[in-house]
């Protein structure tokens, strides 16, 4: 049986009839960039993440760069965020002319810790990203008791945990702003690029980031500042209004799922594959991926191994970003995050989407134990 690594269809065959008498509205109104839906959207973002505030944005890679930009980053500022995550959290910073100062990882969650958010912290430190990674909230309490300590701004990236909680809060409820993103493959996702950066309670904050959405104009053709063109469309904002009711129960989908395989797949000794943990108190790992770490130097031939029998997989990340060509610039060497290049060379993401039968996940698990000779 083949089974994808993700399989949009279905999900999207769940708002289609929805979504395509909102187009017929949204044609005939022909209003497509920060209409009624925007504003409906950011209404609804805003309560369901707990935010005083939320404006719409292009992308969740714009969302984090709206963010900065309002917190004025710029030429000589550092900003800590993980060298283990998508290129987009330390993209968005050096783009501003800032420095991105990468830390290691907790190996038992991915993220990013207080103390290692502390040992990095220098004069020149003028926000931290901490990263959900995977759909698990990272230690914000240790982190938010360090920027407290300093006096640092903090900016959740939950572009992958949209929903997530830990320590009785959402993500979006300790930093003091947030970004999410709406690319399609995500728990919530557009149908095409659509993010959102949300604001915990600074009004004048959130009022200049929808400054900046919009070339920094405020009235029109008034430049108070060199902003961006960050806008959603309404179209993008139609499709995701019809989603967001269902999040929950896709969320919920994606747990049950990952519970399944962890009960399967609990004879897998930590020499052979560790699977996630879900260590987050009051939380909720959303599991925007279900990702395991394969031992001994065998992750390439075990995806190599599911590939042969129709499974989908994938790995996110195969480099760290501060051994990327573009950051060779700020001196990292081989080594100096062990953690996350250990995580590097062993994750591998599996399907875990909701819409997957009992069918496939005995498929995937039957693969994996196969492969490590197990039934």
């Amino acid at each position: 049986m083949a089974v994808p690594m993700l399989e949009l269809a279905p999900q999207n065959a769940a708002v289609k009839a929805k979504v395509l008498e909102g187009l017929s509205g949204l044609i005939d109104r022909s209003s497509f960039i920060l209409g009624e839906n925007v504003k409906g959207l950011e209404a609804e973002i805003s309560a369901y993440a707990g935010a005083a505030h939320a404006v719409a944005m292009s992308s969740g890679t714009d969302a984090l760069l709206a963010a900065l930009m309002g917190l004025d980053i710029g030429q000589g500022d550092e900003v800590i965020v993980p060298s283990f995550t998508f290129f987009a959290s330390a993209g968005v910073v050096s783009r501003l002319g800032a420095k991105p100062v990468f830390i290691d990882l907790d190996p038992a969650t991915f993220n990013a810790t207080g103390a290692l958010v502390e040992a990095a912290i220098t004069p020149r430190t003028k926000a931290i990203m901490p990263v959900h990674l995977f759909g698990q909230l990272a230690d914000m309490p240790g982190i938010m008791a360090v920027a407290a300590k300093h006096g640092i701004p903090v900016l959740e990236d939950a572009c992958q945990s949209l929903g997530a909680k830990g320590w009785g809060k959402s993500a979006g409820q300790f930093g003091d702003m947030t970004a999410y993103s709406f690319y399609p493959t995500k728990n919530l996702g557009a149908f095409g690029d659509a993010g959102m950066t949300a604001i915990r309670g600074d009004a004048a904050l959130a009022a200049r980031v929808r400054r900046i959405r919009v070339h920094g104009m405020e009235p029109v053709y008034m430049h108070h500042e060199v902003g961006m063109n960050g806008r959603m469309d309404e179209f993008q904002a139609l499709v995701l209004r019809a989603k967001l009711p269902m999040l929950d129960g896709w969320h919920e989908g994606r747990r049950k799922h990952a519970a399944w395989y962890l009960e399967r797949m609990k004879g897998l000794t930590a020499d052979e594959a560790v699977l996630p943990r879900e260590v987050v108190p009051d939380g909720r790992h959303i599991y925007n991926q279900f990702t395991i770490r394969v031992k001994g130097g065998r992750r390439d031939a075990l995806q190599t191994h599911l590939k042969e029998r129709g499974i989908g997989s994938a790995i996110y990340y195969p480099i760290c970003l501060h051994g990327q060509p573009c950051f060779a610039s700020l001196g990292y060497k081989t080594g100096q995050l062990p953690e996350s290049e250990l995580a590097a060379k062993e994750v591998l993401s599996l399907p875990v989407y909701p819409e997957m039968t009992g069918a496939m996940l005995e498929e995937v698990a039957d693969a994996i134990l196969g492969f490590f000779g197990k039934k």
